[in-house]
């Protein structure tokens, strides 16, 4: 059975394809203004990865803000629902999830078979998430990617005492100012953002083992700060960003 996901995220609109158990191809693309379109685009995109085409998908499950905005989809399912899914096809182990997006965070704890026991979502601001990363890696000069090693060269924590996007910006132009380093300050920012998330996973209860899904997973010093804080291993599959894609392609495997 051949399966598509897609997950339409505030910055990012991503794709997966299963069959059966297999990841077959995924495609990610910005969402911008127009989610309907994006859900378009990524969907022709991952079928060309494929080598498919659309008579070749038995079931389409969307999920997501955007989720019932994509006309050519059989099913609509919360996003919670999917990255509990997506986590438990990837790594059926996982008892906690984790997910920090473009613009909110996630903790989810979850049962043998995927299903939700508990969640808490901060969907009320973007500070501590992939926007809040983009703004600090443009206030101090380098790209995003870059911030995860850049914290590994780290000899020192600059303390970020705000999590609100336009202060903590402002923070960090200071401490430029006075001649901080810059991985003391993106490690400040990354302890920061992980000290935020444990907040949210222990008023959800962490279980281990824990996982962590979102395009903000690819940042080893925010997976590297989380370790450090919780003292225990964060794990990270090969597809943190189309997590919920995959978890929608797997849910439409029962649909």
């Amino acid at each position: 059975m051949i399966t598509l996901g897609i997950d339409i995220g505030s910055l990012s609109t991503k794709s997966a394809i299963l069959n059966d158990d297999s990841v077959v191809a995924y495609d990610v693309v910005y969402t911008g203004g127009d989610n309907r379109q994006s859900a378009e685009t990524t969907f022709n995109n991952v079928l060309a990865k494929a080598g498919l085409t659309k008579k070749d998908i038995d079931v389409i499950v969307t999920t997501g803000y955007g989720r019932e905005n994509v006309p050519f989809a059989d099913k609509h399912v919360s996003e919670i629902t999917c990255h509990a899914k997506g986590m438990h096809f990837l790594n059926p182990s996982i008892r906690t999830v984790l997910d920090i997006g473009g613009q909110d965070s996630k903790a989810i704890q979850i049962g043998e078979k995927g299903n939700v026991v508990n969640f808490m979502m901060n969907d009320k601001c973007a500070a501590g998430c992939g926007r809040f990363l983009d703004i600090i890696a443009r206030a101090l000069g380098v790209k995003l990617e870059e911030l995860g090693g850049i914290h590994q060269t780290a000899t020192s924590t600059a303390r970020i005492s705000s999590m609100c996007t336009v202060f903590a910006e402002t923070e960090v132009v200071s401490l430029v100012a006075v001649g901080t380093p810059t991985p003391s300050i993106i490690k400040g920012v990354h302890e920061s953002i992980a000290t935020r998330a444990i907040a949210l996973l222990k008023a959800v209860g962490i279980k281990e083992p824990l996982g962590m899904s979102g395009g903000v997973a690819k940042n080893i010093g925010i997976v590297s700060a989380l370790q450090d804080l919780l003292n225990m291993k964060v794990e990270v599959t090969d597809y943190p960003q189309v997590t919920g894609a995959i978890g929608a392609a797997y849910i439409g495997r029962s649909a």
